[in-house]
């Protein structure tokens, strides 16, 4: 009876360890890699990469370990590198567009994109569906961190966007966006006071909150700076630092003697490689990163003259987000020549002021703008082209990488979990078929993905670039 009931019990102990133990069949063990450091740049030749759920479980040289139960797929000769951020894009455009705004998500993981930073919209509710159903497999999609609603003053240019003027009004923000459990506080210049920009700032501070955004022209850079700004998106606003009539062209727009687009005309022909070389200094001593959004200027600049019509990408989006693309179409077709020149001329200063940032240590990031009003600036693949136009400028290809995963997971000061290929980090890959490092454009040569641990090939990956999934 002793002997049957401890047996009973040994089989009742065995069956729960089979349930509660890791499943082998639940193991991948990709082997034959070539495994870029994104720190350094060095690669490690023949390497098996075992990964279990969504965790790397162990990186080792082909054979010197067995993983017996694994599901074994070689990837000779491929090259991993982490999953590409997208540290800026818009998930936006009311309710009628809810449901486009997701269709697009999958286009994301198709081009090795498994992390995006939503930069401020009207579909926060919604965003947070779809980071917990992207969680639960049920939807295909990157991770998104997001700031919620933008912060902007009162009748704001975005829909969606919190309206404050009063200390009060910030506080309430704050309060509003920190019970939602944004990641990051996003602030818009529309008709934002400079005082309260600051103040803004000031009280995220207080409250440890990352804090990034555009800029009231009407302030000076170094206050923002100083009391606290994280990051700073786009280039219009560098640009302030760089001039030697900041304070000039400062106090006209505080007097209203000049609007945003006239300030910065001044500020470009006002640049300073002395000033800028000081200002990019102290723009890496406090730790503020920045976005330049090369291709988005490079697309919106020459919308007057290109036909995107024929892109093989359009395919991939709504109907009703294209829609959204002419109203950007319709205004630059109303430039006149000396319009389209000042364009030019400032694309070519910008991609000048993100190599120089580079070189003195400013930590970029980089993010394509991609979302609905954006014309021409695609889901997925337009990352890849902010990674060319860094290339473009002078970065180096691992610089280049480095402004997505590596400087992305460090922002969000979540670089012990991923943004690298490392043992115990999240299990987003992108194996791509050539060397990165050696041409940028070998990132849109894509073999494979891993996404939250898991393989998507080649035919899963072109089934999410259709806009209907």
């Amino acid at each position: 009876m002793k002997t049957a009931l401890l047996r009973a019990l040994m089989l009742a102990f065995f069956s729960l360890m089979a349930c509660t133990s890791p499943n082998q069949s639940d193991q991948l063990l990709l082997t034959g890699l070539q495994v870029v450091d994104i720190e350094t740049g060095n690669i490690a030749e023949n390497q098996s990469i075992l990964i279990e759920g969504n965790t790397i479980k162990g990186i080792f040289e082909d054979g010197s370990k067995t993983a017996e139960g694994a599901k074994t797929i070689s990837m000779e000769g491929k090259f991993a590198i982490p999953g590409l951020w997208d540290m800026h894009i818009h998930l936006r455009g009311g309710e009628n567009l809810i449901d486009s705004n997701k269709k697009m998500l999958p286009l994301y993981t198709a081009n090795g994109v498994t992390t995006v930073r939503d930069a401020g919209g009207d579909l926060t509710s919604s965003i947070f569906k779809w980071r917990s159903e992207i969680k639960a497999d049920s939807l295909t999609g990157p991770y998104i961190y997001t700031s919620g609603p933008k912060i902007d003053g009162p009748d704001p240019t975005w829909e969606g966007s919190i309206e404050v003027q009063s200390e009060e009004d910030i506080t309430g923000a704050l309060d509003s966006l920190q019970s939602m459990g944004v990641d990051y506080i996003k602030i818009y210049e529309s008709t934002l006071s400079g005082e309260a920009y600051l103040e803004i700032i000031r009280q995220a501070e207080e409250r440890g909150l990352t804090v990034t955004g555009h800029m009231p022209m009407s302030i000076f850079i170094d206050d923002a700076i100083s009391a606290g700004l994280d990051g700073i998106e786009h280039l219009y606003y560098v640009l302030k630092g760089t001039s030697d009539r900041e304070e000039e062209i400062t106090s006209k727009v505080y007097n209203g003697q000049l609007g945003f687009w006239d300030a910065v005309a001044e500020l470009k022909d006002s640049y300073s490689e002395d000033t800028a070389r000081v200002f990019y200094q102290k723009l890496a001593d406090k730790n503020v990163y920045v976005v330049p959004t090369l291709h988005i200027d490079d697309v919106l600049s020459f919308l007057h003259e290109e036909d995107h019509s024929g892109d093989e990408y359009l395919a991939n989006i709504p109907d009703d987000v294209r829609q959204t693309y002419q109203r950007r179409v319709r205004s630059a077709q109303r430039r006149d020549a000396e319009a389209i020149q000042f364009e030019k001329e400032l694309n070519d200063l910008f991609k000048k002021v993100t190599y120089d940032m580079q070189q003195a240590g400013v930590k970029l990031l980089a993010g394509s703008d991609a979302g609905a009003y954006n014309s021409y600036v695609y889901p997925g693949i337009s990352l890849h082209r902010e990674l060319e136009a860094f290339v473009k400028s002078g970065i180096t290809p691992l610089q280049a990488l480095q402004a997505s995963s590596y400087n992305g997971a460090h922002f969000f000061g979540d670089y012990n979990q991923i943004g690298s290929i490392e043992t115990g980090k999240k299990a987003d890959l992108l194996i791509l078929n050539d060397n990165p490092l050696t041409d940028i454009e070998n990132t849109t040569d894509i073999h494979s993905v891993i996404s939250k641990g898991k393989l998507l090939q080649p035919e899963e990956l072109n089934e999410l670039l259709k806009s209907d999934n």
